[in-house]
Order: C-alpha cells, then structure tokens, then sequence
C-alpha cells in the first residue's frame, strides 16, 4: 500500500463539476492499493498518517501531528501509484488491486483512520474521474510504502 502525504492549506475533490469533498488545514493522501496488501497494511499506514509531524510548532518546526492541530483529512483512491514504468513509454498498473479487491480495503482505511483521529475524514469517489485541487504547504510531501515498514 503506498501514500502520498501531502500538507495542505486547504484542499477539495470534484467529480462531474461538483465538489464532493473539501478540507482546510490537513493532509491530502493519495492512497495506491496493490494486491498483496491487506489489514496489516492498512493499520501501520493510518498509524503513521495520523501519527507523521509534518506540522509546524510555534518555533516553525516540524514536530506538530495532525491531531496536535486539528487537521483534517482527505482521502483519495490512486491506483497510478502502483504503475510500472520499467519498459516502454505506457505505464503498466499490473500490480494495483482491481476494485473487488482495492474498495472494501480503502473502506477498511477510511474507517481506521477516522477511528484514529476520532473524528470523520473527507474523500474522493473510488473509481471516479476526479479534479483534486490543493495548495501544498510548505510544499510538504511525504511518500509512504507499506511494504518499506522494516
């Protein structure tokens, strides 16, 4: 399973021009499902998403967690994380979970993390044709694989 952590300002989803999420201050996670992940995955990766000082403290240093600032988070399927670009020029996402597989573990996410933070996440449509929009913060961006845990 692998994350693209992003710091936000302020981001939103939009599918077919209407916005069906938005968040101030927080993380955006683009969220890649493979087949081989599974729950441990998903506990270790919303562990370390809820858990990451990515936030500035008062002396602007990065040792403030998203509860420690009341951030919000915005969750978004990405099965391109999972491309293999190693021959050619068209990418390969062989090793992304199809939806049977991928959706009841990105549900599985959703609620972990919202058991987490202890309060309700925002997210994407899986499976949609989503505009993501987002101001970066900082820019901060972390890249996580579940599979890099040791």
């Amino acid at each position: 399973m692998k994350a693209v952590i992003q710091r936000v300002k302020h981001a939103s989803v939009e599918v077919d021009h209407q916005i069906v999420a938005q968040i101030k201050q927080g993380v955006l996670v683009l969220l890649g499902i493979e087949e081989k992940d599974d729950i441990e995955d998903i506990e270790w990766l919303s562990s370390k998403i809820i858990a990451m000082r990515i936030f500035n403290d008062e002396q602007g240093l990065m040792n403030l967690g998203l509860k420690d600032v009341k951030g919000d988070i915005l969750l978004v399927s990405q099965f391109t994380l999972h491309a293999s670009t190693k021959k050619g020029n068209r990418p390969s996402f062989i090793q992304a979970a199809k939806p049977v597989i991928a959706i009841p573990l990105y549900e599985k996410m959703i609620e972990k993390l919202e058991e987490k933070i202890e309060k309700k996440i925002f997210k994407g449509i899986f499976g949609a044709d989503m505009s993501v929009e987002l101001c970066n913060d900082g820019p901060v961006t972390i890249i996580i694989d579940s599979k890099n845990k040791v």
